[in-house]
């Protein structure tokens, strides 16, 4: 159920397992927030664009006898990405080592032998870690293994991440450029706890990758290859209830009738899917008064911009971070108000695609990081004001004076979007909040504990959101389900 990256993977794996698939996707083009927005010569991805440590992807295409890198192109990407920021100075960020110890030292020179023993460290943190992120947590007694013991000397839980990246910099700015990542989890680093290191540790080891057409055309090469092992994929089919006799998940009901099933994967954003598909009285530990106390993380405000011209000044990936981050952050997490100089990030893909845009245009990809739905923000009365605002920030990475008048094709998504679009739960676009009180067994499980023969992936389950970590969910509730129908 749902077309999003951890579904169809988990599609590719059970259907090279010898299951029969059927993959039914609302939307009339597979994805979900993984898929794009193409108009007028040009195309965007919709929602992530950074593709991280491909190997696991790599893996499951192996599992079914292909080759990623020949289904996917992609391009590895010198720099990474390039950050400016609100205090001064840039840095081009690369995972070439003796070149970003250099790009460090132009910031801080004292700092710069510091990359190293970072580097060193979260290796070793990886190591110990990465296995416990792929195998279930689906009780309290879980957290009993030897494995997961032996790593809690690394967690330091007792640390934020931006607390964990201040023992290895004591420049604020570069405290801040490997802490930012806690921004694919929807999390600020004062917040998040500090194993997440390992996300910058990540870009540095195995590089920031382009798939040639945004990272859309990895959902799309998915679909085509899970039909081609025999998955049935049904678009423009909305799910309206999960079929339940007793505690199990039997099928499910669309507009078309009722399809009956051995098991459901639920691949949708968690907190939406259950307070819309299933009867808030059958549901205990995840009811709707239970998901309305928990924690979410931030959204996104979203420009996409088709612009007559090329602006190779820009690097493919550019983050602006603010001058008082800290104060921006609180504004979007603890106050739900909008920052009047925030945070931002600009993709520029056609410096690296020629595909994304036509000849002498760039498909220009605008996010800000704002507070997910609350009370104190209208995005009837905000929108039009804050997309002013936001194009007036783009002049601070280089974009030129005239820059407004050469859009040619403008699309804005609001977190009131997010939510009544493309169903995401209060608009958040990166689901639960990664704090420790909603990780392992404390997430939605992927054998959901709900119901039996109902199975969780995406964002939302274990091990977390960012592609890499969702097709991770993909392995372990692929597993999961064919251990269960033996």
């Amino acid at each position: 159920m749902g077309s999003g990256p951890g579904g169809l993977a988990t599609a590719l794996l059970l259907a090279k397992s010898g299951a029969e698939v059927t993959v039914l996707e609302k939307q009339s083009r597979v994805g979900g927030r993984t898929s794009s927005i193409e108009s007028d010569g040009y195309k965007f991805d919709l929602g992530p664009t950074f593709f991280l440590y491909p190997q696991i992807l790599q893996e499951i295409f192996q599992s079914v006898g292909r080759d990623l890198f020949k289904e996917v192109p992609m391009t590895r990407l010198d720099p990474q990405y390039r950050l400016i920021f609100g205090a001064g100075g840039e840095l081009n960020a690369t995972s070439d080592i003796e070149r970003m110890v250099s790009e460090i030292a132009k910031i801080s020179p004292a700092d710069a032998p510091q990359f190293r023993r970072f580097m060193a460290e979260s290796r070793v943190k990886m190591e110990k870690f990465g296995p416990c992120l792929q195998r279930p947590y689906l009780g309290w007694s879980s957290l009993m293994s030897l494995q997961l013991l032996s790593v809690l000397p690394f967690l330091k839980p007792w640390k934020s991440l931006h607390a964990e990246l201040a023992s290895y910099f004591t420049d604020p700015r570069l405290q801040l450029a490997f802490t930012f990542q806690s921004k694919y989890l929807g999390m600020s680093p004062f917040q998040c706890p500090s194993l997440f290191s390992i996300l910058s540790f990540l870009e540095y080891e195995h590089g920031v990758w382009h798939p040639t057409g945004g990272c859309n055309s990895i959902t799309k090469n998915m679909a085509r290859v899970a039909e081609e092992l025999g998955v049935k994929i049904q678009l423009d089919t909305a799910v309206e209830e999960i079929l339940l006799t007793g505690r199990r998940a039997t099928g499910v009901r669309t507009a078309k009738g009722e399809m009956r099933a051995d098991a459901v994967v639920v691949n949708a954003d968690f907190a939406n899917a259950m307070s819309k598909l299933v009867p808030n009285a059958k549901r205990r530990r995840w009811s709707d008064a239970k998901l309305a106390k928990k924690d979410y993380s931030c959204s996104t405000f979203m420009l996409y911009l088709g612009v007559e011209g090329k602006f190779d000044n820009l690097a493919h990936h550019n983050i602006y971070v603010a001058k008082d981050y800290r104060r921006n952050l609180d504004e979007i997490e603890r106050q739900h108000v909008l920052s009047e100089e925030p945070s931002f990030y600009v993709e520029n893909p056609s410096r690296t695609d020629d595909t994304m845009a036509p000849p002498g245009h760039s498909a220009l990809y605008v996010l800000l990081p704002v507070t997910h739905q609350h009370p104190n923000v209208d995005w009837n009365k905000e929108r039009a004001r804050y997309r002013d605002l936001a194009i007036k920030q783009l002049s601070k990475i280089g974009l030129p004076a005239d820059f407004e008048k050469r859009i040619r094709f403008e699309r804005v998504i609001t977190p009131a979007d997010w939510e009544s679009k493309v169903d995401v739960y209060r608009g958040a676009t990166f689901n639960l909040a990664h704090n420790f009180s909603q990780m392992l067994h404390l997430r939605p499980r992927n054998r959901f504990e709900e119901f039996d023969g109902m199975y969780l992936v995406g964002g939302g389950t274990h091990p977390g959101s960012g592609l890499p970590v969702i097709f991770e969910s993909a392995r372990i509730s692929s597993k999961l389900v064919l251990e269960d129908l033996n």
